[in-house]
Formats: C-alpha cells, sequence, structure tokens
C-alpha cells in the first residue's frame, strides 16, 4: 500500500480525496491536516509515502510546506493538489522540489495515477498543468526558440536514452519503462540518471518539460 499524508484546510475536500485513494485499493491515507506547519510535523513523524498538498492552507502554504518536507523527510514524495485557478503557483511548486501536480477538478483515476506515479519515483502532471507549464515556459524566449533548443539538448542523447526521455515525459515509473523496454530496473535507473546528465536538469519534471518541448510526447489538444 502506498502511505499518503493528506493536507488540506477543507475537511470535505480531504474526506473527498481520502474515500477516491480508498476506492483504488493501493493506496491508503496515514495521516491527515489540516494546515502546512501540521502537514511538515505529521511527515516528520510518519514518514509517508507521498504527501500530497493543497496551496493555500492556513500557518504555512504547501509550497513552503513541500519545500521543508523535500528538505527534511527525503524519503517522502510531494505532490501538489489544488485547483487549475491556481496555476500560476506550478513553476514555484515544482522549483520547490514537488514532482506531481493534480488537480481537484480532475477526474479521479488521475489522481490515483498520480500518487501511484508520484510514490514510484516518477513525475506526474495533470494533463492540463502540462500544457500549461509548455506553453508558459515557450513565451520567454518564443516557441519555436525553445523546442529548437529542447531538440538540440535530446540531440546529444543515444537512441535508447531517448526512448526513455520519451517515457519519462510520459510519466512512467522506472518499473513501468522497464517492463515497456524489456529492461531490468537497474538498467532503467541507469539510463534516467544519464538523461538528467547530459539534458542538465535537476530532476524527472524538468526532464519531462524538455521531452514535451522536443516533440518526443504528444498532449491532447
Amino acid at each position: 500500500m502506498i502511505r499518503v499524508l493528506l493536507a488540506d484546510d477543507e475537511a470535505m475536500v480531504r474526506a473527498g480525496v481520502r474515500a477516491i485513494l480508498a476506492s483504488g485499493g493501493e493506496s491508503e491515507v496515514v495521516a491527515e491536516a489540516g494546515d502546512g506547519r501540521e502537514a511538515v510535523e505529521l511527515a516528520r513523524a510518519h514518514r509517508p509515502d507521498v504527501a500530497l498538498l493543497d496551496i493555500r492552507m492556513p500557518r504555512l502554504d504547501g509550497l513552503a510546506a513541500a519545500r521543508e518536507i523535500v528538505r527534511t523527510v527525503p524519503g517522502t514524495a510531494v505532490a501538489m493538489l489544488t485547483t487549475f485557478s491556481e496555476q500560476s503557483y506550478v513553476a514555484q511548486a515544482l522549483t520547490g522540489g514537488a514532482t506531481g501536480f493534480l488537480l481537484k477538478s480532475g477526474d479521479p483515476y488521475e489522481l490515483m495515477a498520480g500518487v501511484r506515479a508520484v510514490a514510484e519515483g516518477a513525475a506526474f502532471l495533470s494533463p492540463k498543468v502540462a500544457r500549461y507549464v509548455v506553453e508558459e515556459l515557450g513565451r520567454g524566449g518564443g516557441r519555436l526558440a525553445r523546442e529548437e533548443h529542447a531538440r538540440a539538448r535530446v540531440a546529444r542523447l543515444s537512441p535508447r536514452e531517448r526512448e526513455v526521455l520519451g517515457l519519462v515525459g510520459a510519466g512512467l515509473s522506472n518499473p513501468e519503462i522497464a517492463a515497456r523496454l524489456h529492461l531490468v530496473e537497474g538498467t532503467v535507473k541507469a539510463y534516467v540518471s544519464a538523461v538528467l546528465d547530459r539534458l542538465e536538469v535537476r530532476n524527472r519534471v524538468q526532464a519531462a518539460i524538455v521531452a514535451y518541448e522536443a516533440g518526443l510526447v504528444e498532449t491532447d489538444a
């Protein structure tokens, strides 16, 4: 079972998320917090696999709580659960170490898949969030320029490394990539590490963004 810490200042939201995760049969909420400070304390006490955090919370907001959990509880993956109106916080959340960004308005199966993905060490962005991230980044120096730069970076990779990068961009975990490519998981981990080094990115989320910009991953219109 995937052990989840759930933090949201609305009890009804926590109840709904808890019910959705329980219905999937692979996750259980081991602790609940009503504010960011309590979330950090419970993460340290329970060491969950995943901390699922709302952004707007009293005492300490979700972004600050995410940074603190990443810093002090390195074994816990962090995913943000929020509304699409707060999309401007995506970059801050990802910079702070979150590897998932899920929408409260998303499909329940998307929530379960996101929790599973980040628990397995993968990155997971809601499809709407993924499109927003790519579009926003594209505005910086022009979409075509960024896409060309991404393709140039990807050109440094071997064919197998490009294949692995595309699957990372699609949100697959190491075990899923191993099964897809008929490799052992240790080999996949080595490929992922090599890809991060060659692309000069810090984590799988940043690698996934490069994959999107280079055209290795398709997004829904």
